[in-house]
């Protein structure tokens, strides 16, 4: 008998493919205006300083598709699973990735997002675009909307956070769970964002025998509108000159690759604030292809098949 096969569509926000593409990328996420030549510059310049020549970004997603295929394929040898990416402001994008599936001829389709923690503003509209092309092309999609506290994903967190933890030599440190901020507007629509990553911060301090911990926001938008806070950078200045911390371990819980919001927004601005004060801060390592992500993942995505 024939396996079924299932195309799972795995979402991201994206990066450009090189720094040639990071004008074409920063347009798409203006919704198609241009960026000014001050914007352009300071966005290049950011990409230069964490890639220095290189640019691996993209590969992390690329690993992790390829990565999740072949655990799904492994524990699940009943069915025949290809994974497809779709990108939110780059190439393939989410429609590409739902259009390649129907020529692939899977019976249907799974959509999950490199994101634990649901937001409509994120996951949400990540799911609204890949249903519309696949409600015009036919193809029967179900969503992963999050998976924040899948036992798998707080055991590699919590690995990470008490591995990071022993480089402080046993002096006391303030952990800062953090994650990318939205509008503020999200709260009063009752979006479950700011919750989640709450009950993801509070499952991983517990199981790391953490006491001392709170969260912060980071990477907002540079618009008219007010953005979720307060942000990180604030908080590491607040928390030394407050309450005189002098060690930060960073536990960016909102991000599993290593990209720009955590090898410049962390790895260099905040390092770089928490310097000028005297202070250590350190992050944890990010999950990108981790076996206990690429677990959690194919959980999630199996599970959806039998709903």
């Amino acid at each position: 008998m024939e396996r079924e096969h299932i195309g799972v569509l795995v979402m991201s926000y994206g990066t450009p493919e090189s720094m040639d593409h990071i004008e074409q990328y920063y347009t798409h996420i203006r919704r198609g205006h241009a960026p000014s030549v001050e914007q352009l510059a300071e966005l290049t310049e950011r990409y230069e300083a964490i890639v220095g020549g290189v640019f691996p970004l993209r590969q992390h997603t690329n690993d992790q598709v390829t990565t999740l295929e072949a655990t799904l394929n492994q524990a699940h040898p009943d069915k025949r699973f290809s994974c497809y990416q779709g990108l939110k402001h780059a190439s393939p994008y989410i429609e590409d990735g739902v259009e390649q599936m129907v020529k692939a001829g899977v019976s249907r389709g799974v959509g999950i997002v490199l994101a634990p923690h649901y937001s409509t503003m994120s996951v949400g509209a990540y799911i609204k675009r890949a249903q519309e092309k696949a409600d015009e092309l036919g193809l029967a999609m179900t969503f992963v909307e999050s998976y924040h506290l899948h036992p798998k994903l707080v055991q590699a967190l919590t690995e990470r956070v008490r591995t990071s933890l022993l480089g402080f030599d046993g002096e006391p440190v303030r952990v800062l769970f953090s994650a990318h901020s939205l509008p503020e507007k999200i709260v009063e629509m009752g979006d479950p964002y700011p919750t989640q990553l709450l009950e993801t911060s509070r499952a991983v301090a517990e199981a790391a025998g953490v006491a001392d911990w709170q969260f912060a926001w980071q990477s907002a938008g540079r618009t008219s509108v007010p953005w979720l806070g307060p942000d990180i950078l604030d908080v590491v200045q607040t928390i030394k000159q407050e309450e005189s911390i002098r060690n930060v371990l960073v536990c960016p819980l909102g991000f599993v690759s290593d990209h720009l919001e955590v090898l410049y927004d962390l790895d260099i601005e905040a390092k770089e604030v928490a310097a000028e004060l005297g202070m250590k801060l350190t992050r944890t390592a990010s999950l990108n292809s981790d076996p206990l992500y690429m677990q959690t993942l194919s959980d999630a995505v199996y599970a959806k098949l039998s709903e």
